[in-house]
């Protein structure tokens, strides 16, 4: 049997642009996408803080050090510049895999900078 866990997220990063007329996706600083573990065009779930919107996705890499996260397509109608929101990735493990799995939170700053990247149980170990 697999279950499905969270893999990685980048946490409270603010929204940059929302295009349109782009053909859909969410770009995001390829430096985040490599810190998280984060594939170019693998599925993401996009939690918009400001307005309470969850939506599934897909990255694409925007400009390392752009500090770019932008909705694309559809998914531009549902935040606007300055929002806040967590992307994450999920990934389907066996019960073995699970024995030493943790997933890896990015946290960034203001700009989207990364700040550091942790581990899940590290950061829940510091509350």
């Amino acid at each position: 049997m697999q279950r499905t866990l969270l893999l990685a997220k980048i946490h409270n990063c603010t929204l940059t642009g929302a295009n349109i007329n782009y053909v859909g996706s969410i770009s995001i600083d390829e430096v985040l996408l490599d810190k998280a573990g984060i594939l170019p065009y693998e599925q993401v779930q996009v939690v918009n803080n400001a307005n309470g919107q969850r939506f599934i996705t897909y990255a694409i890499p925007a400009p390392a050090h752009s500090g770019i996260i932008e909705l694309n397509g559809a998914a531009a109608r549902l935040g606007i510049i300055g929002d806040r929101v967590i992307i994450m990735t999920y990934g389907q493990f066996t019960s073995e895999e699970l024995k030493n799995y943790t997933p890896t939170v990015v946290i960034v700053d203001e700009k989207n900078r990364p700040l550091e990247v942790r581990r899940y149980d590290d950061l829940l170990s510091r509350l």
